[in-house]
């Protein structure tokens, strides 16, 4: 490689210095918003005005305001800086790239934590192997970034509040947009990308009329459908998101929207984790115009070509959103009996009560991750535009000593090509020619479908399409295609959100297996 030294990239935004790694031009925290903050703070965002002269693109970015990882947690990290002026973009270039395909790529954190700049998502292998431009972002997190409030709402030109990190996602997309060519990436060519909360925003701006035309492919990594709560009305068994909000402020101690500008981000992202706030989207009209799987049944979702799935040990690592395992069998199937009346038999075939940990788990997993992904790859399908689905089941000795096999997560590090750079607390990958083969066959479908919307990758099997067979692809030691023989549990997953959705007074997710309140009735419709 050529030393190590500076370039200065001319843009439409004006001239930007990042460090040229030889055959990488790396660009590291380029704003693309004013800082949200001061009267800022719950707002749209705003571009930032294009500038003159040179701007250092060299250090990454602040974080946006977040809680401390907890000890003992894999997913803690090292974060580095954090203010609310954190709106900002990184770029990889692969050198003398001409109409490269783009990656953006959302990172995850449950809408609460996480940043553009962890060493997991270094762009440098992608786009130097791969030939991708590859862009991840920051966006407002938690309570910053997702409160609603009657106050917020009634300041809006729009008349609404909430989905503030939606709205910065949308903007980075408008910049990549507008600039992405002056790296050699095409504009024409845009693949949004995402794991986690950063999969559940891939959805959203599938959904969002306000994305449209920003990207051409889509790929959602362990994504979830959740039950959106409605701006000002209590509906699908959810409280409004302006109440939920007014509640929040309440309980932080702040009368209105003036006291909770006053408080310092920190406080605000302490108070508002110990009253137990969970940031959410929210069906505002205007920038989510109503539940995701229902713009998805009306055919109105961005027409792009997806490539979705989930891991097998989702829950694994997740272990907070598995309730307390039943004392016996007799109490697991009476739960089961009363939340899911004449399609218990079912589920008790497919979740059976002989390993109730286990069953647990698969349930949980299957009714927001698996349900979730099959119905992206199958809700494309529907409206001819292809899709392909993937289960990752691998694992390797450091995690198969913690029980973590094919954890939530687990794979972006393989996607990637940075599993060096995955380290403790994340369970160690070992250097060995299956685990960098496996990495650069998973690498080289993603890279491809990028490219064209189709994952290749030399020397691996072919991908099928999801097509009317339910075929897939399974990560496991390496790469073998999958004949869908789960079908039945999505099915069984589909008519129950179909019947609580038909009843319109229960939310479905989050209420699962034993958690299940008993079933509305019979629905011709969900058959």
């Amino acid at each position: 490689g050529k030393p190590v030294g500076e370039i200065v990239t001319d843009t439409p935004a004006g001239a930007i210095r990042g460090q040229n790694m030889g055959d990488v031009a790396v660009y590291r925290g380029i704003p693309y918003a004013l800082p949200p903050e001061g009267a800022r703070r719950w707002t749209p965002p705003r571009a930032v005005p294009d500038w003159e002269g040179e701007r250092d693109a060299l250090a990454f970015g602040p974080a946006c305001p977040q809680p401390a990882s907890l000890p003992g947690n894999i997913y803690a990290t090292e974060l580095g800086a954090v203010d609310e002026d954190c709106l900002s973009l990184n770029v990889w270039a692969p050198e003398n790239a001409e109409n490269a395909p783009v990656f953006v790529w959302i990172h995850g954190g449950s809408l609460t934590t996480g940043a553009g700049s962890l060493d997991m998502y270094d762009g440098a292998r992608m786009a130097r192997e791969q030939g991708l431009v590859v862009v991840t972002i920051n966006y407002r997190l938690g309570v910053l970034g997702y409160l609603a409030h009657p106050g917020l709402s009634a300041e809006s030109e729009q008349g609404i509040s909430g989905n503030y990190g939606l709205m910065d996602q949308i903007l980075a997309l408008e910049w990549v947009k507008r600039n992405i060519s002056a790296f050699g990436g095409d504009a024409d060519n845009v693949t949004v990308a995402g794991e986690s909360a950063g999969a559940l925003s891939v959805v959203m701006l599938m959904t969002s009329p306000k994305a449209k035309g920003l990207f051409d492919k889509a790929i959602a990594e362990s994504a979830y459908m959740v039950t959106m709560a409605s701006l000002k009305e209590q509906r699908n068994g959810l409280p409004s998101a302006e109440a939920t909000g007014e509640a929040l402020a309440r309980k932080m101690g702040a009368e209105d929207v003036d006291a909770l500008r006053a408080m310092s981000a920190d406080k605000l992202v302490n108070l508002s984790r110990k009253a137990g706030y969970f940031p959410f989207p929210v069906i505002d009209g205007v920038y989510e115009t109503g539940q995701m799987v229902e713009v998805f049944d009306k055919g109105e979702q961005a027409p792009v070509p997806v490539l979705a799935g989930f891991n097998e040990g989702e829950i694994r690592s997740l272990r907070f959103l598995l309730p307390p395992i039943p004392k016996n069998t007799e109490a697991y199937e009476a739960a089961i009996r009363n939340g899911y009346g004449e399609l218990s038999d079912r589920y008790l075939e497919i979740y059976p009560s002989d390993n109730l940990e286990a069953s647990m788990l698969a349930a949980t997993r299957d009714a927001m991750y698996g349900w979730t992904a099959e119905r992206l790859a199958a809700s494309q399908t529907v409206y001819g535009h292809p899709s392909f689905f993937y289960l990752f089941d691998h694992s390797y000795p450091a995690a198969d000593r913690l029980g973590l096999r094919a954890f939530h997560a687990s794979e972006i590090p393989y996607v990637f090509g940075t599993m060096k750079k995955a380290v403790s607390p994340w369970p160690e990958i070992p250097d060995t020619e299956e685990e960098r083969a496996l990495s650069e066959d998973m690498m080289q479908y993603w890279a491809s479908f990028a490219r064209d919307g189709q994952p290749v990758a030399d020397g691996a099997p072919e991908w099928p399409a999801y097509g009317n067979t339910g075929t897939g692809m399974v990560f496991a030691e390496q790469p073998k295609t999958w004949d869908l023989l789960a079908r039945e549990r999505f099915d069984l997953h589909e008519e129950v959100v179909c019947r609580r959705r038909a009843a319109g007074n229960v939310p479905w997710n989050w209420n699962v297996g034993i958690l299940s309140p008993p079933l509305p009735p019979k629905e011709a419709a969900c058959e």
